[in-house]
């Protein structure tokens, strides 16, 4: 395996992640980070954190529904906080700083 075998298996799995969750926004709408708020009144990274425990709980008990693909539902989860989480900050604090070539060089927390 070369490592161009790897980073085009990246690019690969970023890609389909990406497919899946513009899909399930044009189906539900923005229902992840716009939340209806019928019966509960949690924000959306609350809710979005019982959605991500559900699904680690799946994980852990080896328990998938028929059809579900729990770790890519997870990865989608886990990237739609990252946005509501980016959506809430100011546009000038970043979630992360990347260095001039894109290579990641800090997390930054506030």
């Amino acid at each position: 395996m070369t490592n161009t075998d790897v980073v085009t298996a990246i690019a690969d799995v970023c890609d389909e992640v990406k497919r899946v969750l513009l899909k399930k926004n044009r189906a539900y709408g923005n229902s992840a980070l716009d939340p209806v708020c019928i019966f509960s009144r949690a924000d959306p990274v609350e809710q979005l954190n019982v959605r991500i425990d559900d699904k680690l709980s799946r994980i852990a008990r080896g328990r998938e529904y028929a059809g579900d693909d729990t770790e890519l539902d997870l990865i989608g989860y886990l990237v739609l906080r990252r946005v509501a989480r980016a959506l809430k900050r100011p546009a000038e604090t970043p979630l992360a700083r990347l260095g001039p070539g894109g290579e990641f060089l800090r997390e930054i927390h506030g």
